[in-house]
C-alpha cells in the first residue's frame, strides 16, 4: 500500500521590538514581548488549538490507520510556555495517541547549518531534548531549518545518528524523476531523504482559497482524484507545509478545517493509500536512488534556494556579523547571553531584510513586518552591536580581574561603537541605494486608478475576493470604482456578501491585503 506523510512546520520567531541607535550600550532588552504574546495568542486561537482538536478527533475516529508528523522550532516551544501553555498541553495530548511524530530540527530555526558545524550539532541537541522533555518521545527523523539541504548537509546529519531527513523536491534536483519515491544521500546512502511533492502542498498551503486558480474550489474529492492519477509505481506523497496554513494563512471561511476534517475517509474509502509518520516510511521503503545535491537547497522561491535569506549585502553583513562572535559567546557562561544568541539566528531575521521584490516579493512582503529590507537590517544590526558590547565584557571580564576591567570595557566599548558605526554606515549607504531604486520603481495601491481594465483583469487574476474585500476597506471611492466592474458576476455577489461585513476587518488585514495588490501591480508593470 502506497503512503501519504503528512509533516507541519510550526514556527513563531522571537520579533525584535524597535532598537535605535542610542539604546546601544544602554538597553538588553531586545525582543518586543507584546508582538511576540498577541501573535502567538492569536494563532493560537485561529490555527493551533482547533487544527490540533481536529486531529485529535481524526485519530480517534481511525485510530492508528491516520497519522502525521509535527516540526516545532525551539523558538515555538518556548513561547508555548512563556505565553500559551494550552497550546503545549494539546500537542502532548497529541504525542499520548502515539500517532505523531515529532522531528528534529535547530533549536533556534537557525542557518547554523550553512556556517558553523559545532553551532548546528549542539542546536539540534538542545532541540533533542526539548522534544524528550515535553512529549517523551525521542525524535528518529530530522528536518533542517526552511528544508535546507546538500550533500555535505546531509553528512553532518547522518554524522548526528539521523537515518531520514526531510527536505524540498526540487525540479532543478530532480530532472525527470518523482518526488514520489524515497531516495538518499549521495555521500552516505545510510541517510534517507524524503522529498516534498510541492504542487500538491502548494496546492492546499497556497492556492486553497484562490479563486483565479483555475481548480478552485479545492475539495476532497478532487484532491483525492489527483492521487488516484499518480502512477501506481509511485510509493509515497510528501505533503509538506506550515502548520498555520490551517486558520491562519487560509481562513476557517475558505473551508480548510472541513477539507482536512474529510481527507482521511476519502482517502482510506476511494485510494490505496495509508498514512505514515516519515519513520515508518523510511522504515517501510527502500531508496529508488542517491540524490546529489552540490549546492543547498531550499523549499523557498521559484529558485529553491537560498537566496531568501542570504545573498544581498545586507543579509551577508548580518549573517557574518553575527556568527564572527561565535568563539567569544562559547566563552560565556551568562545564560542571557547564550538564549539571546540563539534568538538572534533565527531565520526570519534574514528574511526580512530580502530585497527579492519581484518573482516572488509579495511572499516576502506578505510576512516581514519592517517596510523596506533597510529598515529590518538596521534594527537588527543596532541590536548585534549591543549585543557584541555585551559578548565582549563578558570574554574580559572572564580574563582578568574585575577591578582592573572596567577602565578597559569603557575603552574597548567606545572602540567597538566607532568601528560598528563605521561598518554599518557603509552597509546602510548601499541599503539605502537598493531601497531608494527599488522605491523609484515601486507602485503603490492607488495607482491601481491608473491602469486599463485590462491590466486590472490581470492583478485580479491572483487574488481571492475575500482578500480584494479586505483591500478595498475605507478605499478611496475612485479606487472601488475602478476595481468593482472587472469583477465577474459570481465574484461580484460574494464581494457584496463580504463587504457587509467590513468593519469587522483588522487595520492590520486591510494593510497586509493592500501589500499584496501593491506586488501584483509591481509585477504587471515590471513584466510590461
Amino acid at each position: 500500500m502506497r503512503s501519504i506523510c503528512f509533516y507541519f512546520q510550526v514556527h513563531q520567531p522571537y520579533r525584535l521590538r524597535t532598537y535605535r541607535f542610542f539604546d546601544i550600550g544602554k538597553d538588553h532588552n531586545y525582543f518586543d514581548d507584546y508582538n511576540n504574546q498577541s501573535i502567538m495568542r492569536r494563532v493560537a486561537d485561529k490555527c493551533y488549538i482547533p487544527m490540533n482538536n481536529l486531529l485529535l478527533e481524526l485519530i480517534k475516529e481511525f485510530g492508528t490507520a491516520f497519522k502525521v508528523s509535527f516540526s516545532i522550532s525551539g523558538t515555538a516551544l518556548d513561547q508555548f510556555e512563556q505565553y500559551t501553555p494550552d497550546v503545549l498541553e494539546s500537542y502532548k495530548r497529541l504525542a499520548d495517541t502515539g500517532c505523531v511524530e515529532f522531528l528534529s530540527e535547530t533549536y533556534s530555526h537557525s542557518l547554523s547549518s550553512l556556517k558553523n558545524k559545532d553551532e548546528f550539532f549542539e542546536q539540534v541537541e538542545i532541540h533533542k531534548q526539548k522534544i524528550e522533555k515535553f512529549f517523551g518521545i525521542k525524535p528518529e527523523t530530522f528536518r533542517n531549518t526552511e528544508l535546507i539541504y546538500s550533500d555535505g548537509i546531509g553528512e553532518m546529519v547522518s554524522e548526528m545518528g539521523f537515518q531520514t531527513m526531510l527536505t524540498e523536491g526540487a525540479k532543478h534536483v530532480l530532472g525527470w524523476k518523482s518526488p514520489n519515491y524515497l531516495y538518499c544521500n549521495a555521500i552516505n546512502p545510510k541517510l534517507k531523504l524524503l522529498l516534498k511533492n510541492f504542487r500538491l502542498s502548494d496546492d492546499i498551503a497556497f492556492r486553497f482559497s484562490q479563486q483565479s486558480w483555475d481548480e478552485w474550489p479545492l475539495t476532497t474529492e478532487k484532491f483525492v482524484g489527483w492521487l488516484n492519477q499518480i502512477d501506481p509505481a509511485e510509493e509515497v506523497v510528501n505533503l509538506f507545509m506550515d502548520y498555520e496554513t490551517f486558520g491562519e494563512h487560509q481562513w476557517p471561511e475558505t473551508g480548510i478545517f472541513d477539507f482536512m476534517k474529510y481527507l482521511p475517509r476519502m482517502v482510506f474509502e476511494r485510494t490505496n493509500f495509508s498514512f505514515n509518520t516519515p519513520a515508518e516510511v523510511s522504515r517501510n521503503l527502500q531508496p529508488m536512488s542517491a540524490i546529489h545535491v552540490q549546492y543547498p537547497i531550499s523549499w523557498a522561491d521559484e529558485e529553491r534556494d537560498l537566496t531568501a535569506w542570504l545573498g544581498n549585502d545586507l543579509q551577508d553583513e548580518a549573517f557574518d556579523s553575527l556568527y564572527s562572535i561565535y568563539d567569544k559567546v562559547k566563552n560565556c557562561d551568562d545564560w542571557l547571553i547564550k538564549r539571546d544568541w540563539r534568538y538572534l539566528q533565527t531565520s526570519d531575521h534574514f528574511y526580512y531584510m530580502c530585497t527579492k521584490w519581484f518573482s516572488d516579493g509579495d511572499v516576502h512582503k506578505y510576512f516581514n513586518p519592517y517596510g523596506t529590507p533597510y529598515e529590518a537590517f538596521i534594527n537588527f544590526m543596532n541590536v548585534l552591536s549591543d549585543f557584541i558590547i555585551r559578548v565582549e565584557k563578558c570574554n574580559k571580564i572572564k580574563e582578568s580581574d574585575f577591578s582592573e576591567t572596567k577602565e578597559k570595557v569603557t575603552e574597548i566599548t567606545d572602540e567597538l561603537g566607532k568601528k560598528l558605526k563605521e561598518k554599518t554606515g557603509i552597509i546602510v549607504s548601499k541599503a539605502k541605494k537598493i531601497v531608494a531604486e527599488k522605491k523609484e520603481k515601486v507602485p503603490n495601491f492607488d495607482d491601481i486608478k491608473s491602469l486599463s481594465n485590462a491590466k486590472i483583469k490581470q492583478v485580479l487574476k491572483n487574488i481571492d475576493v475575500e482578500s480584494l474585500t479586505v483591500a478595498l476597506k475605507d478605499a478611496e471611492k475612485e479606487v472601488v470604482e475602478k476595481i468593482l466592474p472587472n469583477l465577474g458576476k459570481r465574484a461580484k455577489q460574494k464581494y457584496d456578501e463580504l463587504e457587509a461585513k467590513a468593519e469587522k476587518f483588522k487595520k492590520s488585514d486591510v494593510k497586509k491585503f493592500r501589500n499584496r495588490i501593491e506586488e501584483e501591480i509591481r509585477r504587471l508593470k515590471f513584466k510590461g
